[in-house]
């Protein structure tokens, strides 16, 4: 389960309502949780918090991000970046060694917890337009502090593994030749609107080093079931129009064969062998059980073949069985 809707980066979701998913999630038997102190400035850090620090810490499995700092300000900027947000937290962007130990140092203590299971270095991108100097420069900054103390982090047991959270593949390939990470979160690169690349460049490469993916942004934010926005970000209502016209088609092909067209997005997403894990964002209780609904719904063969017939997905894409 994805933290970015708990983090109120959507629309406002109140903390009895954010209590009632995370209850929803753990009935329904989902164990892993990614956040990070991105979403919502800390906000969504601590919800998750609040709900999992009485559970036993063995019985699930938590993902944060690093490279963000937050610093509480009467004067802070935290509405332009999230206007649903009541955090009244700056963000500063530390890829250092003692940066990314202290942003961990400040995820437990928000999450109420003594350990993570993963870090991701978080945006280190070139999509990222809000980094102080170019990303290839903050990348530079990241071998030398951010991706060695990571690794020191792993050994000392404060996190069994760390990767890179980004939604571009460039940082991802870089990374692989020049570190020791364990583990990737794939945002906005792995979906039935937008695989090609990640299919057949990222995969490929990071199959040899025998490292895997979680999987998020399967439904591009929403956009595969039905949100007018595409992926993340403030131009993210400007969507390609050839995005508008192979959703259509998909929709077109998935009521053909009776299939919702979310859970094949969902499923198609989980389905390469180096997929971990899905991560999900829900706002509502309904949409988790929802999202478990699809990942246990069988799809008929015919319709993976026809959207491959039509050109509609990658020839060599796996689809689930």
């Amino acid at each position: 389960m994805g933290g970015v809707p708990l983090g109120n980066e959507f629309s406002i979701v109140t903390d009895e309502d954010a209590n009632a998913i995370l209850e929803a999630a753990w009935s329904a038997g989902i164990r892993y949780y990614d956040v990070s102190p991105w979403y919502g400035l800390g906000l969504a850090e601590r919800r998750f918090g609040y709900f999992l620090h009485n559970k036993k810490r063995s019985d699930y499995i938590i993902s944060s991000k690093v490279g963000k700092l937050l610093k509480a300000s009467k004067t802070a900027h935290n509405r332009d970046l999230f206007p649903f947000s009541p955090s009244p937290n700056d963000v500063v962007f530390d890829y250092t060694g003692p940066g990314v130990r202290r942003s961990i140092e400040d995820s437990l203590q928000r999450l109420g917890i003594d350990s993570l299971d993963i870090a991701f270095v978080h945006d280190l991108s070139p999509d990222n337009k809000l980094l102080p100097t170019p990303w290839e420069e903050q990348f530079k900054i990241a071998m030398r502090g951010a991706f060695p103390e990571l690794t020191r982090m792993r050994e000392e047991g404060i996190i069994k593994g760390w990767g890179l959270g980004v939604n571009r593949p460039e940082p991802i390939l870089q990374v692989i030749e020049l570190a020791d990470p364990d583990v990737f979160l794939l945002a906005s690169q792995y979906s039935l609107i937008d695989h090609k690349n990640a299919l057949n460049n990222v995969f490929p490469a990071v199959r040899q080093k025998n490292v895997s993916f979680v999987i998020g942004s399967s439904l591009n934010a929403g956009f595969i079931s039905g949100s007018p926005r595409y992926n993340y970000g403030k131009d993210s209502y400007e969507i390609p129009p050839a995005y508008i016209e192979k959703r259509k088609r998909l929709r077109d092909i998935a009521a053909n064969h009776g299939v919702d067209l979310r859970t094949a997005a969902l499923q198609f997403s989980a389905a390469p062998d180096v997929a971990a894990a899905l991560v999900v964002g829900v706002s509502r209780e309904h949409q988790i059980l929802e999202d478990y609904t699809s990942m246990q719904t069988k799809i008929p063969a015919e319709f993976w073949t026809d959207l491959k017939s039509q050109n509609l997905i990658e020839q060599n894409a796996p689809t689930p069985v």
